[in-house]
């Protein structure tokens, strides 16, 4: 497992974050939740109505009602523990545009889109979430139910909507019971919903209204920090930890306060850093890397589960995008963070691809075979066939070499493992070309539906409600 912070590192980030809290404080824009703070101890400020101070013994009490580990689900049953230190799930990413092959157009993202990337996530045997988005044809605040019933009408995994009112998170929890065909959803948690504070250390009136409207059901939630060195926090990686920290925990408590034992995924791996140069964001450098495997640290400090976010600045498939996500993917990997965004995700999270999803899932593969090693035991090191092959033949004919070379090398249909006269005779196809043929094969499909025609229509008459009642 890879180590950014020493534990000492690691008590002193959060001594820093406990003083922030104290000393700083937090912006509540609520205040039915900025009250509830202060009936538990919260300290308010004299002169801003909208600040309150969380003292050590506060934050204390009401991070040890968040569970250390939940399970989450698909919709054909599979379950997945999400836990410190556990195995690391990967989503896709929102965006506001889409880009297919090796081209340099991008277009808004739209229900076709977005519908033939979810058509391809879903066939991805490394992608286990979906992750909504904006689509150009529904008012900005209906976009996230909307996509919502696509995703479940395409995709089987695990969903993550991305949410833009609260009211569109209680219009998912109506189809939800659709989905579900009335089953409970505390036993079938097969989407979970998160929102992010404003850095630095500012929660707006729709993140805690999300909060508020959305509990009593024990929908996990993951509390994003997402600052940006240099801009938002500052500019040393360290004091942009130590902010995300705070922010993050003071997220937690809030969730704590308005839903005891609610699951809360600790997320300071959206943090960002702010290129003196250009005035852009980045998302794809090596300082990215070192902030999310530090920010997983820190979630295991804690003892909850972690998330972060896998990208790349490039604006198109090419070699800059694949190797920036190579390096965030591996960090992701090595560091045992429970939740990655960003698969098909480009240019600081603006852009999806399905043929940039299609090579992440191989990156993915590539990154938990590394990472799971293997294995030291009398059986591998097999001393007895060693010993009995010698200098009389090859190992290839062995049962030894049968039983075990598929759990030993992994194998794949993308890249190219042929001589040149081979992958010539095969077209001398790149892994762009492959990766754009695969995504061509599957969409040339009859869509696999994940809903019956009357679920569909149900949520479709819920969709078209909830737009009627917000915009008229």
């Amino acid at each position: 497992m890879l180590q950014i912070l020493s534990e000492n590192e690691k008590a002193v980030i959060h001594k820093t974050a406990m003083s922030i809290l104290n000393d700083t404080g937090v912006r509540v824009r609520n205040k039915t939740i900025y009250d509830m703070l202060l009936a538990e101890g919260g300290v308010p400020d004299k002169t801003d109505n909208l600040r309150v101070y969380l003292n050590e013994q506060l934050v204390s009490r009401f991070m040890a009602l968040c569970p250390r580990q939940f399970t989450i689900r698909d919709r054909m049953g599979h379950e997945n523990l999400i836990k410190s230190n556990g195995k690391s799930l990967y989503y896709t990413a929102n965006a506001t545009q889409y880009l297919r092959g090796t081209g340099k157009k991008a277009v808004e993202v739209g229900v076709n889109e977005f519908t033939d990337f979810v058509r391809v996530a879903d066939k991805l045997e490394n992608v286990h979430g979906i992750v909504g988005t904006s689509l150009k044809e529904y008012p900005p605040n209906c976009r996230d139910f909307a996509g919502f019933r696509i995703a479940a009408q395409h995709s089987y995994k695990h969903l993550r909507p991305c949410i833009y009112t609260p009211s569109g998170a209680e219009a998912i929890i109506e189809m939800s019971d659709v989905i579900l065909d009335g089953k409970p959803l505390k036993d079938n948690m097969f989407f979970t919903l998160g929102y992010s504070i404003v850095s630095p250390l500012t929660w707006t009136e729709t993140a805690l209204e999300l909060f508020y409207r959305t509990r009593g059901y024990g929908i996990p939630v993951m509390i994003n920090s997402e600052p940006l060195a240099g801009g938002t926090s500052p500019v040393t990686l360290a004091g942009c930890i130590a902010l995300a920290d705070a922010e993050v925990i003071s997220g937690i408590v809030i969730n704590q306060i308005i839903e005891p034992g609610r699951p809360c995924i600790y997320n300071s791996g959206f943090a960002h850093v702010f290129d003196m140069m250009t005035t852009l964001v980045l998302t794809g450098s090596p300082e990215n890397a070192l902030l999310q495997a530090a920010g997983a640290e820190m979630a295991q400090y804690h003892g909850l589960p972690s998330a972060s976010w896998t990208l790349s600045d490039s604006s198109m498939l090419d070699s800059q995008a694949s190797f920036e996500k190579m390096l965030t993917t591996f960090v992701h990997t090595l560091s045992n963070i429970s939740i990655v965004w960003g698969i098909g995700n480009i240019e600081t999270s603006k852009t999806i691809s399905p043929e940039i999803a299609v090579i992440d899932n191989e990156i993915i593969g590539n990154c938990v075979r590394f990472s799971d090693r293997f294995k030291v035991d009398e059986e591998h090191l097999a001393l007895d066939l060693i010993k009995e092959v010698s200098f009389n033949g090859s190992f290839l004919e062995s049962a030894h070499t049968l039983e075990h070379f598929r759990e030993e090398i992994r194998y794949s249909g993308l890249l190219n493992r042929s001589n040149r006269g081979m992958w010539e005779h095969d077209g001398s196809f790149s892994i762009e070309e492959k990766a754009e043929k695969y995504v061509n094969e599957i969409l040339k499909k009859t869509p696999e539906f994940y809903l019956a025609g009357s679920q569909i229509e149900k949520l479709e008459s819920i969709r078209n409600k909830w737009i009627k009642r917000l915009n008229g």
